[in-house]
């Protein structure tokens, strides 16, 4: 039975977004996360899949916040939450143009 590109043909991409990184860029450029890509399969090569989870949890932690900026993200919530509380408090008082009071202009 000959084996059938079915996410190719449905247009989904279920497990390609891993492999990105490494394919050709446009420009011929490196993408943004190529080198946290390359530490983790550096690290990874020649290993079990077992052993490589264990020992190349650093670089993959790595790799996934360079792809999905969840630290970030959370990070950024944190900081405007601690603003909204600021301004609440009445502690701070952000500038007129974050406020949506721009000068007018010429």
């Amino acid at each position: 039975m000959p084996f059938w590109g079915l996410q190719k043909q449905l247009g989904i991409d279920v497990d390609s977004f891993l492999l990105r990184q490494s394919m050709p860029q446009p420009h011929g450029q490196a993408a943004v996360c190529h080198a946290f890509e390359r530490e983790w399969v550096e690290c990874g090569h020649g290993l079990g899949q077992t052993r490589a989870r264990r020992e190349c949890q650093l670089e993959y932690e790595d790799f996934m916040e360079c792809m999905k900026r969840t630290k970030l993200t959370q990070r950024l919530r944190m900081i405007l939450e601690q603003r909204d509380k600021m301004i609440k408090q009445g502690k701070y008082t952000p500038p007129e143009h974050h406020m949506g009071k721009e000068e007018p202009r010429p």
